[in-house]
């Protein structure tokens, strides 16, 4: 199934998105796609609700405004340097462990709105993402089980502002976590759509030029491994979203460098998971 959220922003309501196209609201089902939804074992029971109520659901038009594809998770969890060209091409080399970082629930954000240049930023850069959503408590789970705690695969735009991520002192959460820099979706793709998920075309332009390419293959630690890895220093909740990091081709990567300014267009997808489209926009305070 493809889930979505849609609606003026703070006040979204779930949607399903069927096989023909057509988009339905299954607020009569769930209020929204938030931990409770995952903690009750709902997404279990959406398929064969959704197969005996579609034609009862109210209909969504394209003209709405899409959420993030799940409500605001307990944590968002980052994987830094998990692709081999993008490890070679900042020169940090291959990491040994998962590098894991945080990335604050406020920046999410819908994956057609606007992204906020933040004040006082220079290096603001892009890093299409897998971002993974749980679907139930995880806890030291084992590398072969991994997989069984996912509910599916989402579109994850990484945003990153170098300057402050990189050369400010402290963690990498600082140039992570601005208003906007977690847009995410368009869907959530359950888990029996994508078997696989090492086999997955990614991509990423800027007004038009192709600046990432790859696969989900050219990943350091796989999606299942990344999930154990994880779950043995933090519980994983349902909802909770973590974003396996990103392939070549990043503005800090580039020769010349290049960061974006006001009124650059930025597009990017992932094979089966939908595509993202974010207008850059100068922070007004």
């Amino acid at each position: 199934m493809k889930l979505f959220r849609y609606g003026v922003e703070g006040a979204e309501k779930p949607g399903v998105e069927l096989s023909d196209g057509k988009r339905i609201d299954v607020s009569a089902f769930t209020p929204d796609f938030n931990e409770a939804f995952f903690t009750a074992g709902k997404l279990a029971d959406l398929g064969a609700w959704v197969a005996k109520n579609a034609e009862q659901c109210p209909v969504v038009t394209d003209t709405e405004r899409l959420g993030a594809c799940v409500a605001r998770p307990s944590k968002i969890v980052c994987v830094g340097l998990n692709y081999v060209k993008h490890a070679e091409e900042t020169g940090l080399g291959l990491p040994t462990e998962p590098i894991i970082f945080f990335k604050s629930t406020t920046a999410l954000n819908g994956p057609n709105d606007p992204v906020v240049i933040p004040k006082n930023s220079a290096k603001t850069d892009w890093e299409v993402e897998l971002a993974v959503v749980i679907g139930k408590k995880a806890s030291y789970v084992s590398h072969e089980e991994a997989l069984s705690y996912v509910a599916g695969y989402c579109v994850h735009n990484d945003y990153s502002e170098r300057a402050f991520q990189l050369e400010r002192s402290g963690q990498w959460v600082k140039g992570k976590s601005a208003d906007t820099f977690a847009p995410l979706g368009p869907y959530l793709v359950t888990t029996d759509e994508i078997p696989d998920p090492q086999k997955l075309h990614i991509w990423l332009e800027v007004n038009g030029e192709m600046l990432q390419n790859s696969n989900t293959d050219d990943m350091v630690f796989d999606v299942s491994y990344i999930v154990h890895y994880i779950s043995q220093f933090m519980t994983l909740l349902p909802g909770d979203v973590i974003s396996t990091g990103t392939p070549f081709g990043v503005g800090m990567g580039l020769k010349p460098q290049r960061y974006l300014k006001p009124g650059d267009v930025v597009t990017l997808g992932i094979a089966g998971l939908g595509a993202q489209r974010q207008v850059a926009e100068a922070y007004v305070g």
